[in-house]
C-alpha cells in the first residue's frame, strides 16, 4: 500500500469517526451544514 492510499484511508476514517461523534452528541445538523459550507468554499477557492 502506497503512502498516498494510506493517507487517504486515514482521512476517510477520520471523516467517518467525526460523523459518528456528531450523531452521538446530537450535532448532526451542524456537521452536515459545515460539510456543505466547506465543500462550497473549497470549490470557490480552488477554481
Amino acid at each position: 500500500m502506497s503512502i498516498n492510499k494510506f493517507r487517504s484511508l486515514l482521512y476517510k476514517t477520520a471523516k467517518f469517526l467525526g460523523d459518528v461523534n456528531a450523531v452521538r452528541k446530537g450535532k448532526i445538523k451542524q456537521r452536515i451544514k459545515n460539510r456543505i459550507v466547506g465543500k462550497y468554499a473549497s470549490k470557490r477557492m480552488f477554481r
